[in-house]
């Protein structure tokens, strides 16, 4: 296991606003553009405090009706078609797809393309069961050294992708030095570091009622 791939669990948890991150991945799973009102409530969050964490959450895309589309999870096509509960949705890069289905507890079926050679990569995955079926089986992920973001599209989304094969992916890794392609099942094992991290922060940030018991 290279060091690119023990560091980048740690590193990709330091990114986004995780009690909004969540809840808006949640309301954009049903495929609709999601208003700041219906993420101040599923947040838990004053719309002031929504707003303001947006505002940190770099690369957010919205619509001409200031609406929520896209924040890893988008409603505008990539290469990446991500689908779920019969809703075509689409994510940001390869490493999404194999972490939302926890993150939204529904198992998903994943499109993507190929930037090298164009062939198209088939994954279905499962909360609970992981991985569930990659075609064809030689398939591997991309990814990149974020050491420097300022944005996380730019400098790791756009740069992780599936390739069929690590043939396929040869050309696109001598024009990315320091990348590397990792098996779509170490790739699962990277984002699901990442899950654990997320949703522990999540439990973390829950507000607790006044009147229930809080643990020592």
């Amino acid at each position: 296991m290279s060091d690119l791939s023990m560091q980048l669990p740690e590193r990709l948890s330091r990114l986004g606003e995780t009690g909004l991150l969540i809840p808006l991945l949640r309301l954009l799973a049903d495929g609709d553009p999601v208003t700041v009102q219906q993420l101040s409530v599923a947040a838990g969050r004053t719309i002031d405090e929504v707003r303001l964490g947006l505002a940190a959450m770099l690369d957010t895309e919205y619509d001409d009706q200031g609406r929520i589309v896209g924040q890893g999870l988008t409603l505008r096509p990539t290469p990446h078609r991500f689908t779920v509960d019969g809703e075509e949705l689409y994510t940001w890069c390869a490493l999404d797809t194999l972490i939302f289905p926890a993150l939204l507890d529904r198992p998903a079926r994943v499109e993507s393309v190929s930037p090298a050679s164009g062939e198209t990569i088939r994954v279905t995955i499962d909360p609970v069961a992981g991985v569930t079926g990659v075609t064809p089986p030689s398939a591997v992920v991309s990814l990149v050294n974020l050491e420097q973001i300022t944005s996380i599209r730019s400098a790791f989304c756009n740069q992780v992708h599936y390739f069929a094969s690590v043939d396929d992916a040869t050309g696109w890794l001598s024009e990315h030095p320091g990348a590397e392609v990792v098996s779509v099942a170490e790739a699962y094992r990277i984002g699901n570091e990442l899950t654990t991290s997320l949703l522990d922060l999540l439990q973390d940030d829950t507000p607790v009622a006044d009147d229930c018991p809080r643990c020592c």
